[in-house]
């Protein structure tokens, strides 16, 4: 079991219309929430209806591009915007929203990448690079160590946000371990997987590889299972990687062309990658995929996030996830 891989042909499908569904969030009672590039949330529900928070009618009139996403007590959401204003912001369930975060340290909040709630119901965030000024505006380069991680307190005191960690490359999402005592993040254009010692007031020890992937694994998403392994996605290929406390990994599964990913390889070690090569999805099942939530009664359904499709992507595992922060809410 440990060495298991999905058959692309079982993978089923969730949701309709959806608008760059980068990542997911599932609770116990099989309720689904979604970041849509609509400038909001969709919440599907349990017996597939679909409810959209906060979207406007298409993506141009969007005044949120909505990557990470973290579930409140309240309902509400925490945002992470990858729009020109960049920042963390608030959205109730009415459809309002509100900055929640814009700068740290007296220092404005570029475009965030990705945002999360620890089981103390701290709020983690990544910036993927500091010099991010707008969505599609920058190479996503894998030379430039200007990525940090960010933390805040609670929600309640957006004014303790300080930056955790610093001196990455290129972050995206991270994760604490089961034993509390580390925090692992994905270093997506390194195509590598980190780790940091976790101090008890939240900042970061030295950086240590745990995983140092393929060129075609391009780590995104990252999420752990109940026995403590780290579920890596990787975009581009739709990669999924089960990662040992060790380090040792395997490839669960991977949906890409050759072709394709040889043009993405050289545009990394160029700088000249963009979002149109990067997003161009060649898969034959996967909607380029770049997050794993485990759900279901039995939280053994992962649901794939992604950039490049309009559905989730859902797949039975062998193995139970940790349940999230925001499981029972």
């Amino acid at each position: 079991m440990n060495a298991f891989t999905l058959d692309l042909d079982t993978v089923e499908f969730v949701g309709v219309g959806l608008a760059r569904p980068e990542c997911v969030l599932a609770t116990r009672a099989g309720v689904l929430h979604v970041p849509d590039w609509r400038g909001g949330v969709v919440r599907i529900e349990a017996d597939g209806q679909q409810r959209t928070i906060g979207c406007a009618a298409t993506r141009d009139e969007a005044m949120l591009l909505p990557n990470g996403i973290a579930l409140l007590p309240d309902g509400s959401y925490l945002v992470a915007n990858l729009g020109a204003d960049g920042g963390i912001w608030r959205l109730h369930l009415d459809g309002r929203r509100e900055p929640w975060l814009t700068s740290v340290d007296g220092v404005a909040l570029p475009a965030v990448n990705f945002v999360w709630m620890d089981a103390r119901e701290r709020i983690w965030f990544t910036v993927m690079f500091r010099s991010h000024a707008g969505a599609g505006r920058h190479g996503f380069r894998a030379d430039i160590a200007d990525a940090y991680i960010g933390l805040v307190d609670s929600v309640a005191r957006p004014d303790t946000a300080r930056i955790a960690g610093e001196g990455i490359f290129t972050a995206n999402e991270c994760r604490i371990g089961l034993d509390g005592a580390h925090l692992y993040v994905n270093e997506t254009f390194g195509s590598r997987l980190c780790r940091f010692p976790l101090r008890a007031d939240g900042t970061l020890g030295a950086r240590a590889v745990v995983a140092q992937f393929d060129d075609d694994t391009l780590p995104d998403g990252l999420t752990l299972d109940a026995h403590g392994a780290l579920w890596v996605t990787g975009v581009a290929a739709n990669r999924i990687i089960r990662v040992q406390p060790d380090g040792a990994w395997h490839v669960v599964a991977e949906d890409f062309d050759p072709a394709h990913m040889a043009d993405v390889r050289r545009a990394v070690r160029d700088g000249s990658l963009n979002r149109a090569l990067l997003y161009d999805n060649h898969a034959r099942v996967l909607p380029n995929i770049t997050s794993l939530a485990f759900g279901g009664p039995d939280l053994r359904t992962a649901y794939l996030g992604s950039v490049s499709g309009t559905r989730l992507a859902v797949f039975r595992s062998p193995f139970a996830g940790a349940p999230p922060v925001h499981w029972n809410w």
